[in-house]
């Protein structure tokens, strides 16, 4: 009895699994698949920089489990795309299979050289397709990629360890060995030109003695990890210049990341900072703009020479992980120059030094995560390693027809180690600046408002009106509370303001003079 059970539940068991297999049988695809996209466009990309992953998804919206009996790149195995399909990678798959009302994803990716290409004015545009079956139930999916041609600046590496070098810097006359990967320019590369895109990979050192020159309307890309260092004696001379466009800066000198996919247009710390170290001179930034740095300008050291270590004007520094600009114990003079969106301040001077900002917007709208510090730092110390403090002269810090504004509260600190043998030097005059001090936080004599040796014609927690703060527009609107409440002292000094529109007559607070916004649909 026990036996024929057994036979009887083992007939059963067959049965039942031969059953549910018919509801797994696959049949060839018909030419019915259905698609997230016809057209995978993988953006823009440099000559042998890898893409982003980009995705697309396939439907079998039939109630029959399928099968593709072939999916590929139309250029096979010589094709610069890459695929993945359902985890398995290739460029070439066979038999597919996709269940009724199931979908897949394939996952496309690319890394393209340009001197195997025809390129056109340094640009090529790479196209393949993925082919879904063959013949009358073929289908295709177009792929695009613009590939751009640039010139690189690699660090060197050590022929027989293959290790990457490290960078010795000459800092203020001392030779200092770091960690940072880079090496010095050649002197066939000390002029940068808008005729391809620069694309340095490390710390671009200038040599000591020489000046790095930019010219108007260049573009230069960092990789992760990388920026632009000038050694001692060495100066930085970046030569933008002004477009007619109303809102656009075309032809200013622009610094920002390697990837050019618009997912990382405005993604902060995607490379490391412009680097002025303790000895450089006469650095001149004019018509610029530096984004997704980690610290877009890093000025360090020579507080006192008889021309400012670093003059900037007309430039825009936006999404910086922690600093627009940090300068420590320097001297910095500033004029149409708009800060915004800083993981800590916007513009930071501290362990002293000398700093004139005119007619300047200093804003921090930072959301993306809690920021400690305000959009505008000063303070006259430095701390080591064991929390003590070396204290120095803030020998002058001038803020005139600036906006100093953000979206937290206060957004100014004077942060001072008093100390009757150091100075701490500031004043803002005829300044919109956003300050409440809810809870009587700030006191001392720093903060007295009435006091006409620190603070003149200011305005306080009023609106500036700008366009949208938290997508660096800055441009402040006909609400703003600084029109034509600039001092024309300081107009005359900066005539025109950073889209070449006179301010003389009735000068607004900040970079910009005011515009009427368009009104939205």
């Amino acid at each position: 009895m026990k036996r024929l059970l057994y036979f009887l539940l083992t007939i059963l068991f067959i049965s039942l699994w031969s059953s549910c297999r018919k509801d797994f049988e696959f049949s060839p695809s018909k030419g019915n698949l259905e698609f997230s996209k016809d057209t995978v466009y993988l953006d823009t990309v440099f000559t042998n920089i890898g893409s982003s992953t980009y995705n697309l998804k396939v439907y079998n919206r039939s109630d029959d489990n399928i099968f593709i009996p072939s999916v590929k790149l139309g250029l096979g195995e010589t094709s610069a795309y890459r695929l993945s399909v359902d985890g398995i990678p290739g460029k070439v798959f066979e038999n597919v299979e996709l269940l009724a009302k199931d979908s897949l994803f394939i996952f496309i990716e690319t890394t393209i050289d340009i001197n195997n290409l025809p390129n056109i004015n340094g640009t090529y545009l790479y196209t393949d397709k993925i082919e879904f079956d063959s013949g009358t139930n073929q289908q295709k999916v177009d792929l695009v990629t613009l590939v751009k041609d640039a010139i690189f600046i690699y660090p060197n590496r050590n022929n027989t360890t293959k290790v990457i070098e490290t960078l010795t810097l000459n800092i203020g006359g001392e030779q200092i060995e770091t960690e940072l990967q880079g090496r010095e320019l050649l002197p066939n590369e000390l002029t940068f030109s808008n005729e391809k895109p620069y694309v340095i990979y490390g710390f671009a050192t200038v040599p000591e003695g020489e000046t790095l020159t930019i010219e108007a309307g260049t573009r230069i890309h960092f990789h992760e990890n990388s920026g632009i260092i000038v050694s001692n004696n060495a100066s930085l001379h970046v030569n933008g210049s002004f477009s007619t466009d109303q809102e656009i800066l075309e032809n200013e000198v622009v610094f920002e990341g390697d990837r050019l996919e618009p997912q990382f247009s405005d993604v902060p710390g995607q490379w490391g900072t412009i680097w002025l170290v303790d000895g450089s001179l006469n650095n001149i930034i004019n018509y610029a703009t530096i984004k997704n740095a980690l610290v877009g300008i890093l000025s360090d050291g020579n507080p006192s020479l008889t021309s400012d270590k670093l003059t900037i004007s007309n430039t825009q520094i936006y999404n910086s992980g922690s600093f627009g600009i940090l300068g420590r114990n320097t001297s910095i003079k500033g004029e149409n120059v708009v800060i915004n969106n800083a993981g800590q301040s916007a513009f930071a001077g501290t362990f002293g030094g000398t700093y004139n900002m005119t007619h300047s917007t200093i804003a921090n709208y930072w959301n993306n995560g809690f920021r400690q510090l305000p959009a505008l730092l000063l303070n006259n110390f430095i701390l080591d390693e064991e929390n003590t403090a070396t204290i120095t002269d803030l020998t002058q810090a001038n803020f005139n027809n600036c906006i100093i504004y953000g979206n937290d509260n206060p957004e100014i600190l004077l942060d001072e180690i008093e100390d009757n043998a150091v100075n701490f030097n500031f004043k803002f005059t005829n300044c919109l600046i956003r300050f409440e001090d809810n809870n009587n936080t700030f006191t001392g004599p720093n903060y007295d408002f009435s006091d006409t040796n620190h603070y003149l014609d200011n305005i306080f927690n009023k609106n500036p009106h700008f366009k949208d703060g938290f997508s660096n527009k800055m441009i402040i609107g006909e609400e703003s509370s600084g029109i034509g409440r600039g001092a024309s002292l300081f107009a005359t000094q900066v005539p025109f303001d950073i889209l070449s529109v006179n301010r003389t007559s009735t000068p607004d607070i900040g970079a910009y003079q005011h515009i009427t916004f368009p009104e939205e649909d």
